[in-house]
């Protein structure tokens, strides 16, 4: 004991492979640690700063001490273990709002126009030039209410409707409800490029309608760019209907009777485009004599005409067929009168002007036997049906009594009329007369 009892104090820098190799039972704090410790009770504690100041050590120096301190608690900014702000210390909530929204991508796939704030322009406070107000995205709209393409949709409609009930005032008050003033010329090109597909009715109701359409709402500038789109589009129209530019330049000429058009827009047509079919076509419909007249039925029998005016043209059909004797001028008259419903019309009055020339006419039955070939040749190609046929021959024996005044032997030559009409296929005899 008396030897452990004379051994030095054991400190960390005596302690080694001298006095305890091992370092077993020898504590790991030393003295100098124990003084650094008691100095460092002894010190005040650091006062709390809730500001972000930033002091300046000299004056007119760079040399800067920024010291930064939490706003709520007691933290030490020297201690830099728990991060800048203390672990699980925050400000503020980081929900993005504080940066700036980030600019949309027009070639984005999922961008979104409504949704793009710089597509908006800032106006002023006038509202004379408000069209109306869009409630899907709640703000008032200057310009038209729809795009170019949704308008073109929704005219193609109104004018396909249009075509149906023939009623031009729904037609304005539509253009008025869809409120784009500017689009209004693409009404011209659009109903017309419409009817070239369709008959001479639809094509005489858009005549009509542009003469409806005019000034109010479409202007004479209106009318004229309307006139320049649709020219300017021949090409491709001439695609779906070969017969496009001689229509268009019918549509021309019936505008310009109609006062539609200024004639002056012609000329400006062929001094920019010299040679152009479609402004010859019209040019030379108007130097016709007495143009105006024939302007007015333009576009044939089939235009929705009364029923007087249609016989009319039925007779002169006949007639001329019987003069010439061409079968497929005739069909192709008989095609445009676009009235298949009115067929049995054509059997009688053809019937009966043909027993009219042959009566007159001892021992002759040509016209009777041109009129079997005609109706025989119509309803092989599809053009008049079987039914039309043997309506129109019930209707003529309806009126066989007052026919025999003028014709004494009419009823012998209807007998034989259906007889021919029966072995040429023209009235099957499996099909009897209609009474």
């Amino acid at each position: 004991m008396a030897d452990f009892s004379k051994r030095p104090e054991v400190t960390v820098d005596t302690m080694g492979k001298v006095h305890n190799p091992s370092g077993e039972g020898v504590k790991a704090i030393s003295s100098s640690v124990k003084t650094k410790a008691a100095k460092k009770a002894s010190q005040p504690p650091v006062p709390v700063v809730e500001s972000h100041d930033t002091k300046v050590k000299e004056e007119g120096s760079s040399r800067r001490n920024i010291t930064r301190k939490k706003t709520e608690g007691v933290y030490d900014s020297r201690n830099k273990k728990q991060g800048g702000h203390g672990k699980g210390k925050w400000d503020d909530l980081q929900d993005g709002s504080e940066h700036d929204a980030l600019k949309l991508d027009k070639d984005d796939p999922l961008y979104v126009e409504s949704e793009d704030t710089e597509a908006y322009i800032l106006t002023s406070g006038v509202t004379e030039d408000v069209t109306g107000y869009d409630e899907v995205v709640e703000k008032q709209v200057y310009g038209p209410m729809l795009t170019l393409m949704e308008f073109k949709l929704q005219v193609a409609d109104v004018v396909r409707e249009y075509f149906d009930s023939a009623d031009s005032d729904e037609v304005i008050r539509s253009l008025e409800e869809m409120k784009c003033r500017p689009y209004l010329p693409e009404v011209v090109k659009k109903a017309i490029s419409l009817s070239l597909d369709e008959g001479p009715r639809e094509r005489e109701l858009v005549s009509r309608l542009l003469t409806c359409l005019h000034p109010t709402p479409l202007s004479d500038e209106d009318m004229a760019a309307g006139f320049d789109l649709l020219l300017g589009s021949l090409e491709d129209l001439c695609i779906d209907c070969p017969d496009a530019k001689p229509m268009v330049g019918s549509f021309l000429a019936r505008a310009v009777v109609d006062e539609v058009l200024p004639p002056a827009f012609l000329s400006t047509q062929n001094n920019e485009n010299p040679g152009s079919e479609v402004v010859e076509r019209a040019v030379s419909l108007l130097s016709r004599e007495h143009c105006t007249a024939r302007l007015e039925k333009i576009w044939g029998p089939g235009d929705g005409r009364p029923v007087a005016e249609l016989k009319k043209v039925m007779d002169q059909l006949l007639q001329e067929y019987l003069l010439s004797r061409e079968l497929d001028e005739a069909a192709r008259c008989v095609r445009e009168l676009k009235a298949a419903h009115f067929h049995h019309e054509l059997v009688k009055r053809g019937v009966k002007i043909a027993m009219e020339q042959d009566g007159s006419q001892e021992n002759s039955q040509e016209n009777l036997d041109a009129m079997v070939a005609l109706f025989s040749f119509l309803v092989k190609n599809s053009i008049m049906s079987e039914y039309q046929v043997a309506k129109g021959l019930a209707r003529l024996h309806k009126i066989l009594a007052d026919l025999t005044l003028d014709v004494p032997a009419a009823s012998t030559m209807l007998e034989e009329f259906e007889i021919m009409a029966k072995e040429s296929d023209c009235l099957p005899k499996s099909v009897a007369v209609v009474e």
